[in-house]
C-alpha cells in the first residue's frame, strides 16, 4: 500500500485549481507491467522507499490538476479528492489489459497465462 495517497504540489492561481499526485496500489500480478526502473515521483518530498515503489510497480502514480469554483473550501477539496484518489485506486484494481497478456499458441496447444 502506498505511504500516502493525495498529496498537493502548486496551485494554480488563474485557474483556482491544484495540481495535485495520487498514489495508487498495484495488485501483485500486474506489477511487472507497471515497473519503470527510471521512474521518480513528481513530489519532491517523495522518499527512497516512494520511489523503489514505483520503480517496482507495486505503486502507481497519476499527477492531475484539478480546479475548482471559486469559494470552494478546503474540506470540500478535500472530500472532493479523497473521492478521486477511490476512484483512481479503483480503477488501478479493476482494470486489466494483460489478463492473458504472454499466452501462446506453438500450432498445436496453448499456454493460456492469466495475470489477475
Amino acid at each position: 500500500m502506498p505511504r500516502l495517497r493525495v498529496i498537493f504540489l502548486d496551485q494554480a492561481a488563474a485557474s483556482g485549481g491544484y495540481n495535485v499526485v495520487l498514489w495508487a496500489d498495484v495488485p501483485v500480478a500486474r506489477q511487472s507491467f507497471y515497473a519503470n526502473a527510471a521512474a521518480t515521483s513528481a513530489w519532491l518530498g517523495a522518499q527512497a522507499a516512494d520511489n523503489t515503489a514505483l520503480q517496482n510497480g507495486s505503486v502507481v502514480e497519476q499527477v492531475t490538476p484539478h480546479v475548482f469554483p471559486p469559494g470552494t473550501n478546503i474540506s470540500q477539496i478535500e472530500s472532493y479528492l479523497q473521492n478521486q484518489w477511490q476512484n483512481f485506486q479503483d480503477h488501478i484494481t479493476n482494470y486489466n489489459p494483460w489478463l492473458h497478456y504472454g499466452s501462446t499458441w506453438d500450432g498445436t496447444t496453448w499456454n493460456l497465462v492469466t495475470n489477475g
